[in-house]
């Protein structure tokens, strides 16, 4: 074993921090990080990201990392978004702890050696919940709703499913991939992979330096995400479950209504085809069966895929 793969062994927590255009907020990011950290009994890395920033952010984590041996950087060629920044960040760790968290300053680094201690009693992933947070009210107020509908969608109770704190065993980054906005469902992605998933309060504060990313585009791709994210946890493997239910439903209410006209005409009440109802249920019938069909298609797939790679489960150690 060669002497690299020593120095990786013995690495206890990964601190992976993705950025774009955070120039201000990284050398006092690093030192909170270094003093807290230092006094604590375990290795330590820290793992920057740059998502290809344009305001010199890039030379001041090289700076760092030419100051501090604990210091690696990954540099992206352009910006690629948080998900690719962080999928491409964990390929980096080599801690049996992974931390991952914001550039911005409003992340408290003192909040670390709690999560890692949830981590030490058995859990899998533990999510930081900004129980006070400090962001403008429109910022706040809508992630309130995308943390009630995405609770209510995924049945994991949390409050705050967007927060950049979390903490992890190094398993469940391993597990899950991430693309597109898909950073913000991390939770969801390791339960229904059968982590143990919680969260904690955690410290927040204002942004001191540069410019939130935050737009209503990213609101609006959110919910768009939870939909993926629905579908490629609970019915990847299962997808009748979910084109076929519906299309049974359509098929079901499209029965029902032309049912409903033949009788009429039996009973010489009216004739069927000048009743625009009729159009109406032979389009639900057809629309049901195309569904029920693309749901069988799915499930030859899925076990076609099953076949060839094997389950998709993940053992406990």
């Amino acid at each position: 074993m060669n002497e690299e793969s020593n120095i990786k062994q013995k690495i206890d927590l990964s601190v992976l921090i993705p950025l774009y255009n955070e120039r201000d907020n990284l050398r006092p990011l690093f030192q909170k990080i270094t003093e807290v950290l230092d006094g604590q009994e375990l290795e330590w890395e820290v793992i920057f990201v740059d998502d290809g920033s344009d305001d010199g952010s890039a030379d001041i984590i090289r700076d760092i990392e030419e100051s501090s041996s604990r210091v690696k950087v990954v540099s992206l060629r352009r910006n690629f978004g948080k998900s690719a920044a962080l999928d491409t960040g964990f390929q980096e760790t080599a801690g049996k702890w992974v931390v991952i968290m914001d550039a911005d300053l409003q992340d408290d680094p003192e909040e670390i050696p709690g999560l890692i201690e949830m981590l030490s009693d058995g859990y899998d992933l533990v999510s930081g919940w900004r129980f006070h947070r400090q962001d403008r009210f429109i910022k706040k107020y809508t992630s309130r709703i995308y943390n009630w509908v995405t609770s209510s969608m995924s049945g994991i109770k949390l409050h705050d499913f967007n927060c950049g704190l979390k903490a992890m065993v190094k398993e469940v980054p391993g597990s899950i991939s991430l693309y597109g906005e898909l950073h913000r469902y991390i939770p969801v992605l390791a339960y229904w992979k059968g982590f143990r998933v919680t969260e904690k309060k955690v410290t927040h504060h204002p942004r001191a330096f540069g410019e939130s990313k935050f737009g209503m585009y990213r609101f609006f791709a959110g919910f768009m995400d939870m939909l993926t994210v629905m579908f490629l946890t609970r019915y990847a493997k299962k997808p009748l479950h979910l084109f076929g239910g519906a299309g049974l439903i359509l098929f079901v209410v499209g029965l029902l209504i032309n049912g409903y006209l033949v009788m009429l005409s039996l009973l010489g009440v009216d004739f069927i085809r000048v009743r625009p109802l009729l159009f109406l249920g032979i389009l639900l019938m057809l629309i049901g069966f195309q569904l029920i069909s693309t749901g069988l298609l799915g499930e030859m797939m899925a076990m076609s895929l099953n076949r060839k790679k094997g389950q998709d489960v993940i053992r406990k150690p």
